[in-house]
């Protein structure tokens, strides 16, 4: 039994996520990761496990420019 009040969101899944996004966000190697957890596999514990990264402020402005300029969007285009 998990217990109760605050804690009945608590799963196995939940907890083992946590602790895969600790140790990503702690800097150990996604392979050590992968072992820590039982998978033979390092693209489950990063498909399943380990959150995507925050987007690369590049990409983000690249984006927002597109949207400030929308006929930039596609050059092949005539207005």
């Amino acid at each position: 039994m998990r217990g109760s009040g605050d804690f009945l969101w608590l799963t196995s899944h939940n907890f083992r996520k946590t602790t895969a996004t600790a140790l990503d966000d702690a800097g150990v190697p996604t392979r050590l990761i992968a072992d820590h957890l039982g998978h033979s596999r390092v693209s489950m514990t990063q498909d399943t496990y380990l959150g995507r990264k925050t987007v690369d402020p590049i990409t983000a402005q690249a984006l927002e420019g597109l949207l400030d300029n929308p006929s930039d969007a596609n050059p092949g285009t005539r207005s």
